[in-house]
């Protein structure tokens, strides 16, 4: 295929497929193109299978340990020679089934998730056109776009999608524009020529004799050969990369930190189960299990019950729910999450990649400027608003309001004229959505918008104009301009004069309406307007108005100059003309009238938003396809640069990126902000530089261009407004196309990271408090306090309440004044790891106690000695007289149900503890999170019920306590408040060393 078309002459691209612009293929020559090249649609990846997608939930360590677990217990539960007493056949797969529900719930969270993944590349195909007009064999045909083959010839026309990646032939109008904006960025349409561009390296904003695939036409008609189809089109390019990027999707950080931790604690307690077995193997001939095979798998019973205490199994269902609450906050604010993760990267992001066009502007072209001439020099004007709707202050250049009947001199008013009637563009106002949009060329709906806000000349109906309904007053004065000044004839848009004009009749007289492209239409006029009257344009004015062009295009307006023929003796004959070569003799001796400067204007909220990006320690670098001027100029008015901050260094293009080697790449992307003229494969490859400096990468956009960066990014922010290549490929979606809810996006995602952390320690300290529990009883010879069921459902239930609790956390005031968190932050240090093994120490301890106290203390119990507890193995022959039944029967039920009961009881007061890190509950009390409380009072109704209703008793083979045990339970689970609150003082003191520590360090550093 022809990858460089765009350096070849018309003739030189039809030879190369020895085509004919006329005539077009032949049947033949089809058939062998389609045969070399293929058919022209973006190849369909085969759907990764269901079982694929099942198997990959299953590749996490923890996962594996749990699955490994279920099927142990499925064994010994069939192998098992009779109920328990107290329970039924039931209660042995009762756990296989509850791990195995467990898993299969994760499973099916995951393949959901990873099923939408893919839509992202499915709607890429929402841009392939389904039909072309061809030329084959001299005839013109519709055909399936899908047909085409390089070397084809197309007829495309206004509103047509351009159906494959095309060089321009020839025009049959005299302008033709295409809104390339999906696939480059740019805010405006752009115009197209059949001239060769001899740049090897142009990029597509350069290519101006290309058509590009996806695209489409908004004004003229052309006919072009096919050069590029399907996978090799720009739009295939980026098929492609999404395509790559699904195959090569990055972890979040929050995931990569549980993988970590979950490989870690898979191998403690591998290596934990195995020695417990291994340990116990002198047991495995002990009486009570009669007979060295009973006891083996009496012992690997007890290995199971502790990997499954091990595990916590409701941390990814905790984690989930904790990350939807986040996503319910978000929406409220305008952000739609449909990645949960994503929530939580945001919390670590280091730099926002934001396009310009439609995020940090409102992709909606605005007059920020105009000028008139007078005696003494210029009327010069700046125009508030940044959107299609009718509302904005006129002001001076110091900011001053400037009445509109001192503003509306002959000039102004001549120029709102020529706005109005020289203008094709119109303004719809819709009430659902309480906004405006423009519909035609939005430069030119500018200049509607710039009539409205200036009024007409008429004070009577001026004075209406404030009690008209929104769907009239959109278009009031452009409407009374409609009704008084007649459109005799239209000149359109030609390339060469660059310039448009309307042949125009009202009560005041006959004139030739013109705007265009200043350096042309400026040097055909001889006179220009003033308030006093029509004088002469001389040399000195004419420079005036250059040094005027060059400022404005300094601050990255767009300039149009207006001016007009006056046709005063009403006899316009010889306006008469079919060849457009011809309508720039019309344009000549002018009157000049003024300059108009726009631009798309920067969203009023973003640059607060940038701000709070930076006191928080987020960069932002702007990745545009506009140019370097324009993009500048909106970087510096948004806070990304300061007013005259030196840019050397911080402002590249595309091109000035690719000249880079690698090593400048990666210097350059450490000092830049702005990247300007840049191209799909420039935002994907930014990216990867900031990832491999280690940084967390959010990226926004709305374009099809955009996709890939959205999908390499850590986070990808799509703009809702924008398109659904652009959704689809995205973690979010702005829903209001605001910048600044990316700010409390960020926000919410620390919140969510630290209340993240505390349920996770929260979590880990239970587990800590079971394993220990386990690991006690099996040391001690006693019998298992807690069976692998009722760990499930203290892991599940019970835990996993305040757990989700504790999501609902309120933020820390000072959250957005820290720093991103290193993404090599440990979940849990040192320190506090050492707080979590004290307390889970306690647990642990406390729930064995419990165990204890019932047997030799309690007077209810049996009584026995502590030899007697924990030698129950060896009861038949070393104790003869005491009934071995109290052990496995009701007696050791009872004596369970206190253990698990002081479990859950203090889980509930470690979930207190667990509301600040660091913070006493006496200056933080527990109503502070209502949840909380109302969790724990769920947690422990739930405990009520499986201890009275005899369903549940007999499932879990516990039974119901009485008061005198309850105050047992009460007293041995509360000295956990007071083991924390130690701890936490110790924290606090600790804390506070260190901050004296770097006062200190600073204070000597100012002495020196």
């Amino acid at each position: 295929m022809l990858d460089n078309a765009w350096t070849y002459t018309p003739s030189d691209a039809l030879a190369y497929y020895g085509t004919d612009g006329d005539i077009g293929l032949s049947e033949e020559q089809v058939k062998k193109n389609r045969e070399l090249y293929g058919e022209n649609t973006l190849p369909e990846s085969p759907p990764t299978s269901l079982l694929k997608l099942i198997l990959a939930q299953f590749q996490d360590q923890l996962v594996l340990i749990l699955l490994g677990s279920a099927v142990v217990s499925f064994i010994l539960a069939i192998f098992e020679d009779s109920a328990e007493p107290g329970g039924s056949w039931m209660t042995a797969f009762v756990e296989p089934l509850v791990i195995l529900l467990i898993l299969i719930a994760n499973a099916t969270v995951g393949v959901v998730q990873e099923t939408n993944a893919e839509k992202a590349i499915d709607a890429l195909r929402e841009y392939s056109p389904d039909e072309a007009l061809v030329f084959r064999s001299g005839r013109l045909s519709r055909i399936p776009a899908s047909q085409l083959v390089p070397g084809d010839i197309v007829s495309v026309h206004v509103g047509d999608r351009i159906p494959a990646d095309c060089r321009i032939l020839s025009f049959s109008s005299s302008s033709f524009r295409v809104d390339q904006a999906m696939l480059t960025g740019e805010s405006m349409s752009v115009g197209k020529s059949e001239h060769a561009v001899k740049d090897q390296s142009a990029v597509k904003q350069d290519m101006t004799n290309m058509l590009f695939s996806g695209t489409t036409v908004v004004n003229g008609a052309c006919r072009a050969v096919v050069v590029l189809t399907g996978s090799r089109t720009a739009i295939g390019a980026i098929h492609s990369s999404i395509s790559k990027d699904d195959d090569e999707e990055e972890k979040t950080p929050l995931k990569r930190k549980l993988d970590d931790f979950g490989d870690q604690l898979a191998k403690v307690i591998s290596v934990i189960c195995i020695l417990v077995w291994l340990v116990n193997i002198r047991h495995f001939n002990d009486p009570s299990h009669h007979g060295w095979l009973k006891g083996a798998i009496y012992y690997l019973k007890i290995a199971v019950a502790l990997a499954v205490a091990a595990i916590p199994e409701g941390l990814a269902a905790v984690i989930t729910a904790c990350l939807a609450l986040g996503t319910k906050k978000m929406a409220k604010r305008g952000a739609i999450v449909r990645n949960l993760p994503s929530v939580e990267t945001l919390g670590c992001t280091n730099v926002i990649c934001s396009d310009k066009t439609g995020t940090l502007t409102t992709n909606q072209m605005s007059v920020a400027r105009f000028l008139t001439c007078e005696e003494s020099g210029f009327a010069e004007y700046k125009v508030g608003g940044t959107t299609f709707a009718p509302v904005g202050s006129i002001t001076t250049l110091d900011d001053r309001h400037a009445e509109k009947s001192q503003v509306r001199t002959a000039p102004v008013n001549k120029l709102v004229e020529i706005c109005a009637v020289c203008n094709d563009a119109k303004i719809a106002y819709h009430a659902d959505t309480d906004s405006y949009t423009n519909v035609g060329e939005p430069t030119e709906a500018a200049l509607k918008v710039l009539v409205e806000k200036l009024a007409s000349s008429s004070d009577s109906f001026n004075a209406s104009l404030s009690s008209l309904e929104p769907q009239f007053r959109a278009t009031a004065v452009n409407d009374h301009y409609d009704a008084h000044v007649k459109r005799v004839l239209t000149f359109e848009f030609t390339r060469d004069r660059k310039s448009m004009s309307v042949l125009a009749q009202s009560s005041s007289g006959t004139s030739l309406l013109v705007k265009g492209a200043p350096e042309t239409v400026i040097e055909r006029c001889t006179r220009v307007i003033l308030p006093s009257g029509v004088q002469t344009l001389t040399p000195a004015i004419r420079a005036q108005l250059a040094d005027k062009q060059l400022e404005y295009g300094h601050k990255g307006l767009r300039t149009l100059a207006l001016a007009y023929v006056d046709e005063s003796d009403g006899d316009v004959s010889h306006y008469k003309s079919e060849r457009s070569e011809d309508y720039v003799k019309f344009e000549q001796e002018m009157t000049f009238v003024g300059l108009v400067g726009m631009l798309d204007p920067p969203r009023p909220e973003v640059k607060d938003a940038i701000a709070k990006c930076k006191s928080a320690g987020i960069r932002t670098i702007v990745i545009t396809g506009d140019n370097k001027n324009t993009a500048e100029t909106i970087c510096r008015e948004i806070g990304v640069f300061d007013k005259d901050e030196d840019l050397t260094g911080k402002s590249y293009t595309g091109r000035e990126l690719d000249a880079l080697s690698h090593e400048e790449k990666v210097e350059a992307v450490q000092r830049a902000s702005l990247f300007s003229r840049t191209e799909p494969t420039h935002k994907s490859q930014l990216v990867d530089l900031l990832q491999g400096l280690g940084l967390v990468v959010a990226m926004t956009g709305d374009g099809v261009n955009d996709a890939p960066a959205l999908k390499k990014a850590d986070i990808g922010i799509a703009m809702g407004s924008g398109t659904d290549v652009a959704k689809l490929a995205a973690d979010m979606v702005l829903a209001n196309d605001n910048f600044a809810t990316i700010e409390k996006a960020v926000e919410e995602g620390r919140a969510i990271y630290n209340n993240t952390k505390q349920f996770i320690r929260y979590l880990i300290s239970s587990n800590i408090g079971e394993v220990v529990s386990i690991f006690l009883t099996v040391l001690l010879g006693m019998p298992e306090a807690l069976i692998p069921v009722q760990l499930l459902w203290v892991n599940l239930i019970t835990d996993g309440l305040p757990a989700t609790a504790l999501g609902f956390n309120p933020p820390d005031h000072q959250i957005m004044k820290t720093p991103p968190r290193s993404g090599k932050e440990p979940l849990v240090g040192g320190w506090l790891f050492f707080r979590y093994m004290v307390i889970g120490t306690y647990v642990g301890c406390a729930t064995v106690f419990g165990y204890a106290w019932w047997f030799m203390f309690y007077s209810g119990g049996p009584q026995i000695s502590f030899h007697e507890l924990t030698n129950f193995h060896q009861c038949s022959s070393a104790f003869p007289s005491l009934d071995c039944s109290i052990f496995t029967g009701l007696p050791a039920q009872r004596a369970t149900t206190v253990s698990l009961s002081i479990l859950v009881v203090i889980e509930m007061f470690n979930a207190c503890n667990s509301l600040s890190e660091n913070e006493s509950l006496f200056v933080l009390p527990i109503w502070t999170n209502p949840y909380l409380v109302a969790s724990i009072a769920l947690s422990m109704a739930l405990h009520f019920m499986i201890l009275y209703v005899p369903f549940f008793r007999a499932l879990f083979r516990i039974t119901s306590l009485n008061l005198e045990e309850w105050i047992a339970v009460l007293f041995i689970s509360v000295p956990v408040i007071v083991i924390d609150e130690v701890l936490k003082f110790v924290s606090m003191r600790m804390a506070k060393g260190d901050d004296e520590r770097v006062k200190i360090i600073k204070g000597k550093g100012k002495t020196e």
